[in-house]
């Protein structure tokens, strides 16, 4: 069925000027499928623990696992060096740039729900704003402040 959608798009896409580059689709699989297609056989294949798709793991296991890895390790090292640039700048950076746009791309796309790595990334990020601020905060204080900037928080 899938090589037959594939050949509706060359096809399709042949009539429009336009054509697949096979170098660059992948088929997500599993192992032990066996493809006939020789169009399917030319797709780089990726099996399904490691799928992901625009930056975004598919499925849980190791792929979100070191996605989120990634992002902590990246939260941890900006957290570090925001200690260096003045304290209004360095929220700004921290509620706009370093962790939302990817973390929120992450959620809506991965099944991350009850993933360990979220706990961590969440008290980086408190420990990071601690840094900024200069203060410890309380778990009331960091409930108000992860608010959104309309509701009286930090937008963190």
């Amino acid at each position: 069925m899938v090589a037959a959608d594939v050949a509706e798009i060359v096809r399709v896409g042949g009539s429009m000027g336009l054509e697949l580059n096979t170098s660059k689709s992948e088929l997500i699989a599993h192992q032990e499928l066996l493809m006939n297609d020789s169009t399917l056989q030319s797709f780089m294949r990726v099996n399904v623990s490691g799928a992901s798709l625009f930056g975004a793991p598919i499925f849980p296991g190791p792929v979100l696992d070191n996605t989120w890895s990634d992002l902590c390790e990246a939260l941890d090292r900006a957290g570090n060096r925001l200690c260096r640039v003045s304290s209004q700048d360095a929220l700004i950076l921290l509620r706009s740039c370093l962790s939302a746009p990817k973390v929120l791309h992450i959620l809506r796309c991965s099944p991350s729900v009850s993933h360990p790595s979220l706990q961590l990334f969440d008290s980086l990020r408190r420990s990071a704003l601690q840094r900024i601020c200069n203060s410890d905060f309380s778990d009331s204080q960091w409930l108000q402040a992860s608010l959104p900037v309309r509701d009286g928080g930090l937008g963190v």
